[in-house]
């Protein structure tokens, strides 16, 4: 490990910052009832840190790249839902579908008269493109934070290994007052399952997304990355499952099936970038 004392200063600073800016965004949850200002925090704490550092905002990777690299960021979060879900519909874990969804999405479309399929596939189709449009200014906020500073600061010090794990655990952490506190989680399985499952799953998406990171030296990946994962999560796969008394230990980002196979994914990621970005530390 390379002794960057600079380096390690300016990521004390940005943790000050974050904690800082999270008690700000936490106050501000209560007063607009929704997550975004926690989000953006961390983008007020990144570019806090960026002045006080004397850092470029350059730096945290706003070029665009390749469009493939974002269709492939778009989707990789979409067939890790799908293949997790496809497990638990067929092992019984819950079942497909909710009917009482799709009902709601009806009268919400004002389409009474559509099949289910069809409204299904309207749904789909809407928080795809509109819903996912709308999500990226708040994921952006949060995401010039982790990846497109984080990534790359701990980049000088650590391996791609330790950038890839330690930056998935911090955001991961980030999250687990708000699990404490009954805000996020579930209320059927023990707060330290979801602490723990949920850790899983955001700690190897991390890894998942430093990757790219770094492969394309672009915050933009990461961004539709964690974009794609939250719609079709939150707005597709979970509610249109039909739960039973044990699906709480196996679906949603507090469920056991979606961890595992986010791990499958991010050991792969990770053999590929430990490959690729032997001299990491030395960039």
């Amino acid at each position: 490990m390379k002794n960057n004392k600079e380096s390690y200063i300016t990521l004390l600073t940005f943790f000050i910052a974050v904690i800082a800016c999270y008690i700000l965004g936490y106050w501000l949850i209560y007063r607009l009832g929704q997550a975004t200002p926690l989000m953006l925090s961390v983008g007020v704490a990144t570019l806090l840190t960026c002045w006080i550092r004397k850092r470029k905002l350059s730096s945290l990777g706003w070029q665009w790249g390749d469009w493939k690299q974002q269709r492939t960021n778009y989707l990789i979060p979409f067939c890790i839902a799908f293949v997790a879900y496809l497990i638990i519909w067929m092992f019984g874990f819950a079942d497909f579908y909710n009917v009482e969804f799709v009902t709601e999405k009806k009268d919400s479309y004002n389409l009474p008269h559509w099949n289910d399929a069809a409204i299904v596939l309207l749904h789909l189709a809407i928080i795809a493109t509109i819903s996912f449009v709308v999500s990226l200014p708040s994921i952006l906020g949060e995401e010039i934070g982790w990846r497109g500073f984080l990534v790359p600061e701990l980049a000088k010090s650590f391996s791609f290994t330790g950038v890839a794990l330690i930056s998935g655990f911090v955001w991961a952490l980030f999250h687990w007052p708000l699990i404490f506190l009954g805000l996020y989680g579930n209320e059927v399985t023990p707060l330290y399952y979801q602490l723990l499952v949920f850790t899983v799953f955001i700690t190897a998406t991390g890894v998942i997304m430093a990757y790219f990171r770094m492969k394309t030296n672009s915050v933009w990946p990461a961004v539709f990355y964690h974009g794609s994962s939250n719609i079709f999560i939150q707005k597709l796969f979970t509610p249109l499952t039909l739960t039973n008394e044990v699906s709480a230990w196996y679906i949603d980002e507090f469920g056991a099936v979606l961890a595992i196979v986010a791990s499958g994914v991010a050991a792969y990621f990770l053999r590929k970038g430990q490959a690729e970005f032997t001299s990491l530390k030395n960039n």
